[in-house]
């Protein structure tokens, strides 16, 4: 027989207890000193097997300005984060919650959501690292913004604060309900109406004209453009092991979706850079075509088919090494071993809705993600955000996180613990302020790095071992 889920009561009471273990006013520390391990050191260190010639990119990108240096640190704010005490309070967590990782995509039945978008890092791990990370980037976003402190620090207590009050109605509705619930005021917030209006111009049409490129002589074929070092056709072996692993991807599609796909055809891959803290990881974007029957005067079938390009697909797959969380919690013994089917099972957990495309495969021992490529996302732009658009912003991610924690955890016992007082936020925000004064310290360090070109020489990249045993890690 299954194991007796505990009751409301039971859930309740877990809660409660672990505020002893990490009382609510503790989240605001941030102790340097019980961190032993320099910053920059966990960064580069983290890098190791990727592509040595992109590593240069990744660090001018992040040395752009404090914001991007903390896209680009998730191993940093990952052994930070590890330091400290925690809840135990487990739930699927995004791993890289930070502003610019929400955003407007299309849903299966081709709508325009908006919704946590990034999962690379994503496993189970304590709720309030999620909190903790995207506060952080509030504080970022409006230090860039020029946005002052009294209003920054009402954007996180407005995040913290919607998180609590939604995450107290999710504890108490029935299941289903919870599963089935939708945000709807998501396009009133400021500042959404720019967002969607972005993301309804990000159409595949768009994608192929910034892509590809009529291949001359071809009657219309199309093919990718080579752009370096941000865009490059694959040809030869590397493009056929690319094709190769959609057999592996197929498998794991469910069977309705698995038709669709099958109905289109690979034209073209490259090998694209995506991001800030993805640069160097391996990322391949495919191209498909679909074939079928044009249509002639007055709607009827003329038998001719469809010029090439007519029925785009694009599909990224993605190298996913594991979580950077993952040296710092206790192996999950039902996670799955291949990384980009831990990234979809993350995915799916948190998402109200997600891409019908979304599976995993392998290549050459290393794991990837697969995905559409751009069906119309879009996201917040930071050069246009104001003290308002800020709060009202922060306030829906809370909502939106609050969700997706719910959806992956219990709500009864992250409610019980976050209580019915703004103790929590309180704690949150000092956090948030004071790691935001950390990040710039750490981003001032890299730059100083890349100036006296001291910057340590990227090792060759590895190539995995292919074993399948996972080791387990031992939770600090």
């Amino acid at each position: 027989m299954s194991k007796a889920m505990p009751t409301p009561a039971q859930r309740f009471a877990s809660g409660m207890r672990a505020r002893k273990q990490v009382a609510r006013k503790e989240h605001a520390t941030l102790n340097r000193a019980i961190c032993p391990v320099p910053a920059l050191p966990v960064l580069f260190k983290a890098e190791d097997g990727r592509v040595p010639a992109l590593l240069k990119l990744k660090h001018e990108r992040m040395a752009e300005s404090p914001f991007l240096f903390f896209r680009g640190a998730v191993p940093i704010i990952a052994a930070d984060l590890a330091c400290h005490p925690h809840t135990g309070i487990l739930t699927q967590i995004c791993g890289d919650a930070h502003v610019l990782n929400l955003g407007a995509y299309a849903s299966t039945e081709g709508k325009l959501v908006f919704d946590i978008n990034d999962f690379d890092e994503s496993m189970r791990g304590p709720f309030e690292w999620d909190l903790k990370r995207l506060a952080t980037s509030l504080i970022l976003a409006g230090r860039a913004a020029g946005i002052a402190r009294p209003e920054r620090n009402a954007a996180v207590r407005a995040f913290v604060e919607s998180y609590r009050r939604m995450m107290r109605e999710f504890a108490a509705m029935p299941v289903l309900e919870l599963t089935r619930f939708q945000i709807h005021r998501i396009a009133s917030v400021q500042p959404m109406k720019s967002i969607f209006a972005a993301a309804k111009q990000a159409t595949v049409e768009r994608t192929l004209d910034k892509l590809t490129e009529l291949v001359p002589g071809k009657n219309g074929r199309r093919r990718f453009r080579t752009e370096l070092p941000i865009l490059r056709r694959v040809t030869g072996r590397e493009a056929k092991d690319v094709l190769a692993s959609l057999e592996e991807y197929k498998r794991n599609l469910l069977p309705e979706r698995c038709h669709f796909f099958a109905q289109y055809r690979p034209v073209d891959v490259a090998f694209k850079v995506v991001g800030t803290g993805s640069v160097g990881l391996r990322d391949y974007c495919v191209y498909f075509e679909a074939v079928h029957l044009a249509a002639g005067k007055g709607g009827k079938l003329t038998g001719a088919f469809s010029q090439p390009g007519f029925d785009p697909l694009f599909l990224q797959i993605k190298e996913e090494p594991k979580s950077a969380y993952a040296p710092y919690l206790a192996a999950d013994p039902h996670a799955p071993v291949n990384q980009g089917h831990r990234v979809a099972n993350g995915q799916r957990a948190m998402q109200f809705t997600s891409d019908p495309f979304l599976g995993y495969t392998g290549i050459a021992g290393r794991d990837y993600l697969v995905r559409q490529l751009n069906d119309h996302k879009a996201g917040l732009d930071l050069t246009k955000l104001n003290a308002p658009g800020l709060t009202a912003y922060a306030d829906l991610c809370g909502e939106i996180f609050a969700r997706g924690h719910a959806r992956s955890g219990d709500p009864i016992t992250i409610a019980a613990y976050l209580g019915d007082s703004d103790k929590f936020g309180r704690a949150v925000y000092e956090f948030a302020h004071a790691y935001a004064n950390k990040t710039e310290e750490d981003w001032a360090a890299l730059k100083h790095l890349i100036a006296a070109e001291a910057l340590p020489r990227p090792a060759a990249s590895k190539k995995p071992s292919t074993s399948t045993k996972r080791k387990g890690n031992k939770k600090r």
